[in-house]
């Protein structure tokens, strides 16, 4: 590491007071700084835009100054939901053919299958909006009253097949975890909006189907390799939203600020003799806490919202927990600065009972959805919000289980699935992708999880070729070595 390497480096790491402290060289050091700044010829534009200066500069305008990511866990059923396959009645048990499998990889709980008998959607669909989107009207008819405001991706793929992977590699662009997630990598390069909330917060929806559920670590909102305060912060649905957010009965707020005052003095001399980065995170969390006793409860506390709205989520978004109540959330997080919201909906795990689970789960997600884009838009948000919506892959065309007209399960399938974005510079009304008429192969347009990471970054103002972090002697990046491409039709 060079010597302008680690005189940023240290940078990063000083507290405003142990700068202040040393204030006796702080006119050859704000010399000195400006001297080391990234020139123009690098492509950066400066400081990070919306908000406090992040800690990498954008390389271009961003069109997006928050996300909120609202994944589905489990992997939905593209072809029961976005990707209308009418053909396949045709099919009703008739075997996948052998030239659209092409030997490609099963998992275990199909592979032993005598056969791979074709499910046709039993759901009804519709053409809607001026786009012409073929959707599944039947089960999310609020949603299809903003097809045009919404980006469709209809051909994304991975590798991996099995959720732990494919989860770690849609969050943190890799199958292997212990590499920082999306918000991380959000947190670290735009830095935060609200000094008394988390720049990172994640948020777990309950289904009210609760049949198969997938198990969510908080691995997913790791930082990883990066500095620990950039790691996602998780609100719980019960309870108070953090743990110890509170005092102690007969603790004074007085006396916890006095506590935290002397406990960061400790740790400042820590880090001064040190200069273990574990050390600085302690104390900007130990800040931020104190901070959040007064942020937090007037964040979640939703009576101050209208009827209208509330009527506009839905019956349960009174309900702590729900995806309607955690929809309503990201609005209010997004609202008061916080520049990622990681939203997480269980039981899109569809192995079986397809038309007992998939309604329940739709019903979850289309009135809340459907407001969401709405309360953005109307409070002048949308703009300048990148929702997104998906899950790490797909099902297949195939059975899993038994086979009937009106129910059949779907294997995980991760050769094509569909996502969705709106706001925040995704274009409106674009239909990317197409996959075959089993929807089991892609035929035109593919995006690679990498594609989409790098397509976001660019939203939020960053070459994900130039958006690094040096560890282990490398410029990590989110997209990693392999190629990755910026799918610039889905920009507005």
């Amino acid at each position: 590491m060079n010597i302008r390497s680690l005189f940023q480096h240290a940078q990063q790491l000083q507290t405003r007071r142990y700068f202040l402290r040393r204030g006796s060289h702080l006119l050859g050091g704000a010399a000195l700084s400006s001297l080391l700044q990234p020139s123009s010829a690098s492509g950066a534009t400066g400081a990070s835009e919306g908000g406090f200066a992040g800690t990498v500069p954008t390389h271009f305008p961003a069109t997006a100054k928050r996300v909120i990511y609202l994944h589905m866990v489990g992997g939905p059923s593209q072809m029961d939901l976005f990707d209308y396959k009418p053909k396949m009645d045709d099919y009703y048990d008739k075997d996948l053919p052998d030239s659209i499998r092409q030997g490609q990889r099963l998992t275990t709980m199909t592979s032993g299958q005598a056969r791979f008998p074709i499910a046709p959607s039993k759901y009804t669909f519709s053409q809607e909006g001026e786009c012409g989107l073929w959707m599944n009207t039947q089960l999310l008819p609020k949603l299809a009253e903003k097809v045009d405001e919404i980006c469709w991706m209809r051909s994304l793929h991975t590798e991996a097949i099995n959720h732990e992977p494919a989860i770690t590699a849609m969050q943190t662009g890799n199958q292997v975890t212990g590499r920082p997630c999306l918000g991380a990598w959000a947190s670290y390069g735009l830095g935060s909006m609200n000094e008394n909330l988390p720049t990172f917060v994640v948020l777990v929806a309950i289904p009210s189907n609760r049949d198969q559920e997938q198990a969510i670590a908080s691995r997913l909102w790791s930082s990883g390799y990066l500095s620990g305060e950039h790691a996602g912060v998780s609100f719980r649905s019960h309870g108070d939203p953090i743990l110890f957010i509170n005092n102690p009965p007969g603790v004074p707020s007085e006396i916890r600020r006095q506590s935290i005052e002397r406990l960061n003095r400790l740790n400042e001399m820590n880090f001064a003799a040190v200069g273990d980065p574990a050390t600085h995170t302690r104390i900007r969390q130990f800040e931020m806490a104190f901070r959040m006793q007064s942020s937090v409860p007037e964040l979640t506390d939703i009576s101050s919202e209208s009827e209208r709205t509330l009527q506009m989520y839905g019956d349960d978004v009174l309900k702590p927990g729900s995806f309607a109540n955690t929809a309503l959330m990201a609005r209010r997080l997004a609202e008061r600065g916080v520049r990622f919201i990681q939203v997480y909906h269980n039981n899109w795990d569809h192995h079986s009972n397809v038309s007992g689970r998939m309604p329940s789960q739709c019903k979850d997600i289309d009135q809340p959805c459907h407001a969401l884009l709405t309360d953005l838009k109307q409070r002048g948000m949308l703009d300048d919000t990148l929702v997104i919506w998906g899950g790490e892959f797909g099902r297949t065309i195939y059975t899993q289980g038994k086979l009937s007209r009106e129910n059949y399960g779907r294997d995980h399938h991760p050769r094509c699935f569909t996502m969705w974005m709106a706001g925040g510079g995704a274009r409106g009304g674009m239909i990317y992708g197409e996959t075959d008429d089993f929807s089991y192969n892609i035929v035109r347009d593919p995006i690679h999880i990498r594609d989409f990471h790098a397509t976001v970054l660019k939203m939020l103002g960053y070459d994900h070729q130039r958006f690094t972090y040096r560890y282990q002697g490398l410029d990590q990046r989110l997209t990693g070595v392999d190629p990755a491409h910026v799918i610039q039709d889905l920009l507005a």
